[in-house]
């Protein structure tokens, strides 16, 4: 099989990603193969409790393309004890985690694919102090010096500048030279893939781009970060106000809207799309993306959870 395949990393073992996993593979159909990283017992217990039926095709961490199989869910089995189908998540889970990311990585290095999905991760368990978020586990597991979050949805796109920080600590981590590094990052991922020369707008950090002070953020850092970018690329424009920008007609005029921080530009994207978007991680050697939803702890077991993201998760790597 000369199709590179899809590798997904469950993530949280006792998430809502097992049934929107078993979701997204019965309503759709896929080109590539796909290789899930995960405990099999756990899966198949979790299957028996929603009520799906689906078929698993156990491979090796050295599989050859041969042995994949499409309309299935190939898998390699992470064997890892859990006593019930679903239960509170817990620091219990960090160790599975990690062998699920050190396989991946393993495998990324080792085999060609399409790209890497994962599935969402506690941060307070998994990552504890150490990562903001998995965007920066993997890009310092790769040794990513430059990476971007972007959440992408081809009508309107969104990235933070600075991503799982509180908000006190927002103002510090902005820079002219991170500013610019994220939107290059973005400008080439958008000629690559989608041949096109985006239009980016970018947010002021204050509200109306003001403040009580002369030295702004605006003043300071953010509108030199634009000029300097402006020199290099056309379609860059800012700052805006980030009360405004997401109205009708000015979030039209952008194919990506850049912002100071998380829930700047992550709240306006999630109240227009819903589930319709997936977050991209740029910069890193490989492709990775992620269903734009947390674990949902409290919603697991229940077969309520809406699979649209991940689908468009899957979706887009299988068209690439």
């Amino acid at each position: 099989m000369n199709i590179n395949p899809i590798l997904i990393i469950a993530g949280e073992p006792f998430s809502i990603f097992s049934e929107i996993l078993f979701k997204s593979t019965k309503k759709d159909k896929f080109k590539k193969p796909l290789i899930l990283i995960g405990s099999l017992k756990l899966f198949q217990r979790q299957m028996q409790h929603l009520r799906f039926k689906s078929n698993f095709n156990l491979i090796k961490q050295d599989f050859l393309k041969k042995e994949l199989k499409k309309g299935v869910i190939n898998i390699i089995d992470i064997n890892f004890k859990f006593k019930k189908p679903f239960e509170k998540i817990s620091n219990r889970s960090k160790n599975y985690n990690k062998k699920c990311f050190d396989v991946a990585l393993d495998i990324l290095k080792k085999h060609k694919i399409a790209g890497l999905i994962n599935g969402p991760i506690s941060k307070k368990h998994f990552l504890k102090k150490n990562f903001y978020g998995i965007t920066e586990y993997l890009a310092a597991k790769t040794k990513t010096k430059k990476f971007a979050m972007l959440i992408y949805n081809k009508k309107l796109s969104v990235c933070p500048i600075t991503t799982h920080l509180a908000l006190k600590d927002v103002s510090k981590n902005i820079s002219k030279k991170n500013i610019i590094n994220k939107v290059i990052l973005i400008k080439n991922f958008y000629k690559k893939f989608f041949k096109i020369n985006a239009s980016i707008g970018i947010t002021g950090l204050n509200p109306h781009c003001e403040s009580n002070y002369e030295n702004s953020e605006e003043r300071k850092i953010i509108t030199p970060a634009i000029k300097e970018l402006s020199k290099i690329y056309s379609k860059i424009y800012g700052p805006f106000p980030a009360d405004s920008i997401f109205m009708k007609n000015n979030k039209s005029k952008f194919d990506v809207i850049v912002g100071m921080y998380h829930d700047q530009v992550l709240t306006p994207i999630k109240s227009i799309y819903d589930f319709d978007a997936i977050n991209i991680t740029l910069g890193l050697p490989f492709i990775r993306v992620s269903p734009d939803h947390g674990t949902n702890n409290d919603m697991a077991g229940k077969n309520l959870s809406d699979p649209q993201s991940l689908i468009k998760a899957i979706k887009f790597l299988d068209q690439r």
